[in-house]
């Protein structure tokens, strides 16, 4: 879908009374968030791949660790992953929204039970179908919430669209609940969205507006913060969170995705960071309280 059109739409719906504005955007991406679960799943388990490569290379193990997912997302894939192939013991999940609906994850309890000959135990007390070691908290701030002491904070591509306020209150309140040794890892996604479904655009086609340039065009529906790395690493130093882990990619020399870097013309705010910190992409950030 070219960029205009969902921009269009979204525009749309943000201009409606906020409850309605919002059950036709639940709506819109329950059908989308719903097709392809496969593709999905496969893709989940990749990062979850390198989520336990990592791990393992830090010598940490993860067997019958719990751990907090931030943004639940329209369905436990990672919760379900992290216990059937790292065992862990308990994932308390949180989501400033609530999109868990019980007869998609019965769907996805059996698609996830063929998939891996992992039969899921269901709660019998869970109105969502869920096994009694995924605890679900929707329509939470976790910045305001009661959160278990946990071993591992863990989020996918959330981070992105959080803001830079809440992503240092909600970094603050984990080394304030939860226990010194703690591992809180992200995989951080920071590129310009629109370009995956729209090929004309560059990864960091947003970074050419000023703030209230980009704040006209984006809506609460797909908020997109735009940090860079080097304004990520400063929010965590500023807590004096440890950083034990870093990865990120940039594009290949003289690839199109280069050129298209190369063709933008930059608003000054990011004049002051160099390519390489412009176009980190698929950040994976390990920090340790």
């Amino acid at each position: 879908m070219k960029h205009y059109l969902k921009t269009y739409i979204f525009k749309t719906l943000s201009i409606l009374p906020d409850s309605l504005g919002s059950k036709i955007y639940h709506q819109l991406q329950n059908v989308s968030e719903n097709k392809n679960i496969e593709a999905k799943l496969k893709s989940t388990e990749n990062t979850l791949s390198a989520f336990g490569n990592i791990f393992a290379n830090l010598k940490v193990d993860l067997q019958n660790k719990s751990a907090i997912e931030i943004g639940s997302g329209w369905l436990p894939i990672s919760p379900y992953i992290l216990l059937h192939k790292y065992k862990l013991k308990e994932i308390y999940s949180f989501d400033i929204n609530k999109h868990y609906q019980k007869i998609n994850i019965e769907k996805f309890n059996s698609l996830f039970s063929k998939t891996y000959k992992n039969d899921i135990a269901v709660s019998r007390n869970n109105s969502y179908s869920l096994p009694e070691n995924v605890h679900y908290f929707p329509s939470q701030n976790i910045i305001n919430a009661n959160i278990p002491k946990v071993d591992i904070v863990f989020s996918r591509f959330v981070l992105e669209h959080v803001t830079p306020e809440d992503i240092f209150k909600m970094h603050e309140k984990f080394k304030q609940s939860l226990n010194k040794g703690s591992y809180i890892i992200h995989f951080i996604s920071p590129s310009d969205h629109r370009a995956f479904s729209d090929q004309s655009l560059s990864l960091q086609e947003f970074l050419k507006y000023s703030s209230k340039e980009w704040d006209k065009i984006q809506t609460r529906f797909d908020y997109h913060n735009r940090l860079r790395l080097p304004q990520y690493l400063d929010i965590f130093k500023s807590l004096d969170l440890e950083i034990v882990y870093i990865s990120h990619d940039n594009p290949g020399p003289n690839s199109p995705q280069e050129q298209k870097f190369r063709n933008l013309k930059l608003h000054q705010d990011f004049s002051k960071y160099s390519e390489k910190e412009l176009t980190a992409g698929s950040i994976n950030i390990v920090l340790k309280i």
